[in-house]
């Protein structure tokens, strides 16, 4: 009978052992390793908690077109790194840091040779201005082929973006992707560019577009398709702008990663707080300060960038999103 006993007990006890391995094996499964693991790693800031609690699928990017191919981008990050261009970088040391993000983001042609202890050595995804491809061509084998692993993303208005031969913008990097058929050059399209505009009109209140540019856009549109709506792009309240390289970046950081972690860039009362830290506009370049451009810009009666704005609306997307700001730091309440 004793014996009896112990084996029975022997079996319930293999049980629970079993099912206490499946319960870990379920958790393991559903812990998002890589994400915990790299926010472990957060040397200068505290990783704040998220506000959703499941992981949304991604998809392809539909809005974002292989300039080569055709395709549309595909892009899944875990936890992402967006390095600002900003002077606020300068003497950061996080560089180590932000080289073991799942996906690092740069905007531009900012370099990261020679200021690696500060913003890195890894760049995954850089978003370009139409403005700055010019900057990009200047070292083609450096930005297409030395660091072809890179995905860019060019966003920029139709006349320049239009792949009917007239787009001067579009010629050079169909060019670029002859010479060096390895880039990864994707282009924003129309019709996002579009969204773009109108997540600008919903959080701001005012259209993006000036009355010029206005213009062009009606006729481009119509001239486009005879089926394109023309009702989002009749006047109302403008705002004189051009949305920044930070603008398309958040939108399609948001779409793409689980979490985001932004670094050097100002909050909109930065300039206005007291005992800010001067410095340039860019790390890169010396000379013209940021804040001074920032107000120059946001007080603009046409063709400036709203930064500040654009920095309030980004304050209202980190309380809903996964999105924290850092060196210098922001509070979201």
């Amino acid at each position: 009978m004793a014996c009896l006993l112990k084996r029975k007990s022997v079996i319930v006890l293999s049980f629970l052992v079993a099912f206490l391995f499946l319960l870990i094996l379920r958790l393991l499964h559903e812990v998002d390793l890589p994400l915990v693991l790299s926010c472990l790693r957060q040397s200068s800031a505290k990783w704040l908690p998220f506000s959703s609690t499941h992981r949304r699928p991604l998809r392809t990017h539909y809005g974002y077109i292989h300039v080569k191919t055709q395709e549309p981008l595909q892009l899944d990050c875990d936890l992402c790194a967006i390095v600002s261009s900003s002077g606020q970088m300068s003497g950061q040391k996080v560089g180590t840091e932000i080289d073991r993000s799942s996906c690092i983001w740069r905007m531009n042609n900012a370099p990261t040779k020679g200021y690696e202890e500060d913003v890195g050595r890894k760049t995954m995804i850089r978003v370009v201005s139409h403005t700055s491809v010019p900057l990009l061509l200047k070292n083609p084998d450096y930005f297409f082929k030395e660091t072809n692993s890179t995905i860019y993303v060019i966003w920029g208005p139709f006349r320049n973006m239009r792949k009917d031969g007239n787009g001067i913008v579009y010629n050079m990097l169909r060019k670029a992707v002859e010479i060096y058929p390895g880039a990864q050059i994707y282009v924003t399209t129309e019709k996002r560019m579009g969204y773009c505009d109108g997540v600008f009109k919903k959080e701001t209140g005012k259209d993006r577009l000036p009355n010029t540019e206005l213009a062009l856009a009606i006729h481009a549109s119509a001239s486009l398709s005879m089926c394109t709506s023309l009702e989002s792009t009749k006047p109302r309240v403008q705002s004189g702008t051009y949305l920044s390289t930070g603008w398309f970046t958040l939108i399609l950081a948001m779409d793409a990663c689980y979490g985001i972690h932004v670094y050097g860039m100002i909050n909109d009362t930065y300039c206005k707080s007291e005992g800010f830290r001067k410095v340039p506009y860019h790390y890169y370049e010396p000379g013209r300060d940021e804040c001074d451009e920032y107000i120059l810009h946001e007080n603009a009666p046409y063709g400036g960038h709203r930064f500040i704005t654009e920095k309030k609306v980004f304050a209202k997307w980190a309380k809903k999103h996964k999105i924290m700001f850092t060196h210098p730091n922001w509070t979201v309440s």
